[in-house]
């Protein structure tokens, strides 16, 4: 019984030490000013603080996105929502082959601060990533 407890207990914490969600007032001003500078007039979704650093989701021209930003304030990737036909057809593939009779429910562009495109695609609950060319990354529970 204690171990099974053991178990519950390191699992939530590993779950809630990924991703915790910030008030903006607890954000700090090197990376609240990135995200004012990158997106003037556009309004802040929500914080969450991940591995150190800081994500915060909004609508830009009635588009879903998050930037990803580090604690000095370097803009360390963008994610954009697409429609999932814009997902390059090995990718759909891939999931098709992969993970039958499930469907593609969101997809995602990522730039990392290089400039380095990945896709995301939400398939039974988990993220599955790819690179530009669709060779398959990882994927990682939603």
């Amino acid at each position: 019984m204690k171990e099974t407890f053991f178990i519950i207990a390191i699992g939530f914490a590993a779950i809630t030490a990924n991703a915790q969600k910030v008030k903006e007032a607890d954000v700090p001003p090197t990376v609240s000013a990135t995200f004012a500078k990158q997106y003037p007039n556009v309004k802040a979704g929500g914080w969450e603080k991940e591995n150190g650093n800081y994500e915060v989701e909004f609508d830009f021209n009635k588009v879903e996105m998050s930037v990803l930003i580090g604690p000095n304030g370097q803009l360390l990737e963008t994610e954009t929502e697409i429609k999932v036909a814009e997902l390059p057809k090995i990718i759909t593939d891939y999931c098709v082959k992969n993970y039958p009779g499930k469907k593609i429910a969101e997809a995602s562009k990522i730039v990392n601060d290089k400039g380095v495109v990945t896709y995301e695609a939400e398939v039974n609950k988990m993220d599955v990533l790819f690179t530009a060319d669709g060779v398959f990354i990882k994927e990682s529970k939603d």
